[in-house]
């Protein structure tokens, strides 16, 4: 098949961890490799953000890039990218047009909104995966919720609109129906994790006497940091490593970042919290293999590739018990799930885990099972493609061998 990935802020090749850089920008590069492994021509549409950046690059796992200009080429914030949409779409149906996908994928709202543009007039089927719902967004961030103010109508528009709905977790899909996106147009497909590069290492951290916390994910508030710090600061010979954000060098020069070191401060334990700022995709593995507990403790989190990634190294997590965690994390088998506003419940979680090694050693195992089992990204591919032919009734056969 010939399949069109929208991804309109998150580029499959930007580095994840900065403000608007994460899980889908991963999601949507890992997806595309797969698909391009299982035999299929993929083609991923993501915006303009720097004058130098050629039109067309082909990645080194085979998939097409192609910087879409709409709006100013340089990095402007996600929650403004709206008013450039239909540029976008202008651009895409001319594409489209010349070189007629099968499918057309879109991931997030404002993506939608380009891909049903283009893709209505010129009779292509339509995927939509949102990877964070404005509803839910709203729900836990209130007034501090930056988001366009019809976001939310615009979704439930996107979510009928789409010829199916690809939610990332249970909770999401149940969400979706509630806003009246018919149950028979939802699937759930979960983000993948790369079981190649994450994998347990050949032995435990030695070095050091203090007990090891990492948490990894953008500098922002909902990522709930905060509460990792205040839970290490009941916790001595425990130190904290935070993971995300602008680069090293320049870490501390990040709002968030400086909200952050000053908590630490007024608990006395800056010696003990390290913010390193952005860490290379390569180097994820050793850091997430360094710890003895990787603990994710966000408002909510749509899925959360952070907690499978440390569960495909061998790492027991503690988490709250929210969003995509639900799914898959097994509570008491490959970690600890927590109510999110429960403090101790935190800190007794992360308490039995240090008192327990050897238990903690056997969630790790159990975690790096569960993620061998359902959670590679091939897995995840060919469990799309399924709801690529659920939506097409006769794709071309851009290849004449499959890999799958």
């Amino acid at each position: 098949m010939r399949i069109a990935m929208v991804s309109e802020h998150a580029s499959p090749l930007a580095t994840p961890g900065t403000v608007d850089s994460g899980g889908q920008n991963v999601h949507v590069a890992a997806l595309s490799a797969a698909l391009v492994r299982r035999g299929h021509d993929v083609t991923v549409y993501t915006r303009r953000d720097d004058p130098e950046l050629p039109e067309r690059v082909t990645s080194d796992d085979g998939y097409t890039v192609v910087h879409v200009p709409a709006g100013p080429p340089e990095i402007i914030a996600k929650d403004d990218i709206l008013p450039h949409m239909t540029d976008f779409a202008r651009f895409l149906r001319r594409d489209w047009e010349v070189v007629r996908p099968d499918a057309a994928h879109a991931h997030f709202w404002m993506s939608g909104i380009a891909t049903q543009l283009a893709a209505r007039a010129l009779g292509i089927p339509t995927l939509q995966t949102f990877h964070a719902l404005g509803i839910v967004k709203r729900k836990f961030q209130g007034n501090a919720d930056t988001s366009p103010d019809d976001r939310i109508r615009t979704e439930r528009v996107v979510a009928k609109s789409a010829s199916r709905v690809v939610a990332t977790s249970s909770e999401e899909a149940f969400e979706l129906a509630r806003m009246g996106t018919p149950r028979n147009h939802i699937s759930v497909v979960p983000c993948g994790v790369d079981l190649e590069m994450f994998t347990p290492a050949e032995g435990r951290r030695t070095e050091g006497t203090r007990k090891r916390i990492v948490c990894v994910g953008r500098l922002v508030p909902r990522k709930g940091f905060e509460t990792a710090i205040r839970t290490v600061s009941a916790l001595p010979d425990t130190e904290l490593i935070i993971a995300g954000g602008p680069a090293e060098g320049k870490v501390k020069d990040d709002p968030e970042a400086q909200r952050l070191e000053g908590l630490a401060a007024t608990f006395g334990i800056s010696d003990r919290v390290h913010l390193i700022g952005q860490v290379p995709r390569e180097d994820m593995p050793g850091l997430l293999r360094s710890a003895d507990v990787v603990l994710c403790t966000p408002w909510y989190e749509p899925f959360g590739i952070v907690p499978l990634e440390a569960m495909a190294c061998g790492v027991p997590v503690v988490a709250h018990a929210v969003g995509g965690f639900l799914d898959t994390i097994v509570d008491g088998v490959t970690g600890l799930l927590v109510p999110p506003q429960r403090p101790r419940l935190l800190l007794n979680s992360l308490r039995e885990i240090f008192a327990h090694p050897s238990v903690a050693e056997g969630w790790g195992v159990a975690g790096r099972d569960r993620a061998v089992a359902r959670y590679s990204w091939d897995q995840v591919a060919m469990e799309t493609e399924r709801d690529y032919l659920h939506v097409v009734p006769a794709p071309s056969r851009v290849l004449t061998q499959s890999t799958s």
